[in-house]
């Protein structure tokens, strides 16, 4: 008896397939939903359109940077950011234990990073690896944009996502005062604001807080 045939063998993808098969992975990010509402809108907003937004508010921040930073690399490390979401969805940052998230995150980078040609799937990676390292201006730029990004739709939404979650002030401190740290000037601005929709560090009643924009 003859032994079955092996199918053909599959050719090994070129290089431009694997950028191919990776940008379309990146779609995938556009199903993952966040806790933070776009400002007038009912629905939450996903993972992909908030990397789009922080990049193009840090390209705004870095004038206001107190360390000077190479821009290219601030917008690519948040572009890719919250790529290791697409496994491992995202994690309120306001409630999240950190530890298991990071590892399940390291993994995730690793998978969808090794997905394209090895040169390119190192630069990446190395950018995700330093926002999580902080080690850098341009990371710690980027991770400041990252935090005001859903501060300013808490504020100009009438503090949804903190109301929905029952976030403290202590908290939102503890998560954004890195902005304070890189920013300092954008942060003596936000900083009253937040705590203007706090009572004694805790929400005022919905009807007494300032009025959202968005209505």
């Amino acid at each position: 008896m003859k032994p079955p045939l092996e199918p053909p063998g599959r050719p090994e993808p070129t290089d431009i397939q694997r950028l191919l098969d990776f940008v379309v992975e990146l779609d995938k990010l556009k199903a993952v939903l966040r806790r933070a509402k776009p400002v007038g809108l009912e629905r939450y907003e996903n993972s992909a359109e908030h990397s789009w937004h922080a990049s193009l508010l840090a390209m705004l921040l870095a004038k206001h940077s107190a360390e000077p930073v190479d821009l290219q690399r601030v917008v690519e490390i948040l572009l890719v950011h919250d790529v290791p979401e697409i496994d491992c969805g995202d994690h309120f940052v306001y409630t999240r234990d950190p530890a298991p998230v990071a590892v399940a995150e390291a993994a995730a980078a690793e998978r969808i990073f090794g997905l394209l040609p090895a040169d390119e799937g190192e630069w990446l990676l190395s950018r995700w690896r330093e926002y999580e390292e902080r080690q850098t201006p341009e990371a710690r730029l980027a991770y400041a944009a990252d935090r005001l990004m859903p501060v300013l739709h808490n504020l100009r939404g009438g503090a949804r996502s903190w109301r929905e979650n029952d976030v403290s002030l202590a908290r939102i401190r503890e998560v954004t005062g890195v902005i304070g740290e890189t920013c300092p000037a954008v942060w003596a601005e936000v900083e009253p604001l937040i705590e203007s929709f706090f009572v004694d560090g805790f929400l005022v009643d919905g009807r007494k807080a300032p009025p959202s924009e968005s209505t």
